[in-house]
């Protein structure tokens, strides 16, 4: 009982909900569910003709569901909880699980120390988000080298970097290959072999660096 009242409370939070956005929610609420019906029931190898006998529920009504096209009564979602033997609850939680979004405005980078950071070399964390259902991090970087910066020797860390090149001109060293990159360019790599700017052409330069790579478990 407490589970069915836990879900009905969800249900008339955004029925009630007064803001224009009401629909919008309603809409992406559906849309999670019925991705998770359809996800608990491959996993168990069900197909939705079996579904359909086991609930009652027709298959073009379990289709809609599905499909994020219907928004199913808790009578219908308490049938297809006991069909699939999961909690009533587990259908909302891709809807309830927190999203981040970091907005970070011009000039409000984190200043950071990397590897190989030396004069002249000015790091800026644009954005972070720690552990997530993806299971991957990513960090993005706006690099500016100025005049005064030094080359370095090439650095290596673990996952995949992306380096957009916005003004002045570089080459640019991965493994043994260099490449020149000018405003527009693009260079994506493996972070695990050597690499940085070798020669700083045209000054002041800047590029974002963003980088990939796996949450610790």
């Amino acid at each position: 009982m407490e589970i069915t009242k836990m879900a009905s409370d969800m249900v008339v939070r955004l029925t009630q909900d007064p803001h224009s956005t009401r629909a919008k929610r309603e809409k992406v609420l559906e849309v999670a569910i019925g991705r998770e019906v359809r996800a608990f029931r491959k996993a168990q190898g069900t197909t939705v003709a079996e579904l359909s006998e086991t609930t009652g529920l027709s298959i073009g009504m379990l289709s809609k569901i599905e499909n994020g096209n219907t928004s199913p009564s808790l009578q219908t979602l308490q049938a297809l909880a006991n069909a699939l033997s999961v909690p009533l609850t587990s259908f909302f939680r891709q809807f309830e699980e927190r999203r981040e979004a970091v907005h970070t405005k011009a000039g409000e980078g984190l200043k950071a120390e990397r590897e190989g950071t030396r004069a002249g070399h000015q790091y800026n964390l644009l954005g972070h988000i720690g552990s997530n259902a993806s299971g991957v991090i990513v960090e993005p970087y706006l690099i500016e080298l100025t005049a005064e910066s030094d080359t370095f020797e090439t650095f290596q860390h673990g996952g995949i970097e992306t380096i957009y090149m916005l003004e002045g001109e570089v080459d640019y060293r991965h493994g043994n290959d260099v490449f020149t990159l000018k405003p527009g360019d693009t260079l994506f790599f493996d972070a695990d072999a050597p690499h940085g700017p070798e020669k700083l052409t045209t000054l002041p330069a800047r590029y974002l660096s963003i980088i990939s790579y796996p949450q610790s478990s």
